[in-house]
């Protein structure tokens, strides 16, 4: 098993459906819950356990779904109010390694992350044909990327954080 991708990369189908939008929201709709479920029992020791050698911990990657997601809500909003913004990239690398991260209670990013997904989730629904052709440019790469795109990144990218999780579970 490739423990950094166990779920492999993601892969953006050449024709982004309506019903794949569709799932792929219901995916972000569902995350919040499979967490929690997931990590209610963790020890301490589960929480201080990382997904492999090199890995984040499990308290660390719960905390990274919060900061990686609240970016990209945020994203999702300068793309529809702006044209083609650059989007500000973080270092997660780094956020990973901060205080709160490393030490922080869980239920404080499991509660942000239900309440964001909430939210989110209504907000993606909305979105008109127009919107999801709207796009954002990351400047690793200056990669143009459209709304539609991303709704599958977070989507995977939830399941990849998910699995890792779950790596975790099962040791």
């Amino acid at each position: 098993m490739n423990y950094q991708y166990p779920i492999g990369k993601f892969e953006c189908p050449s024709e982004i459906t309506k019903m794949q939008i569709s799932l792929w929201i219901k995916e972000i709709e569902e995350l919040p819950t499979k967490i929690s479920e997931l990590v209610s029992d963790f020890t301490n020791e589960q929480l201080e356990t990382p997904y492999r050698t090199g890995g984040w911990t499990a308290r660390q990657v719960i905390h990274h779904i919060h900061d990686s997601h609240h970016h990209g809500y945020i994203r999702f909003k300068w793309a529809l109010t702006e044209n083609k913004p650059v989007i500000k990239a973080y270092q997660e690398d780094k956020w990973a390694e901060l205080f709160d991260a490393k030490s922080a209670p869980i239920y404080l990013s499991l509660d942000l992350i239900k309440s964001l997904h909430a939210k989110w989730v209504y907000f993606l629904k909305g979105l008109s044909d127009e919107n999801l052709d709207k796009i954002f440019i990351h400047p690793e790469g200056n990669i143009k990327i459209s709304l539609a795109e991303d709704i599958g990144i977070y989507a995977w990218h939830g399941n990849h954080h998910l699995a890792h999780l779950k790596i975790i579970s099962s040791l």
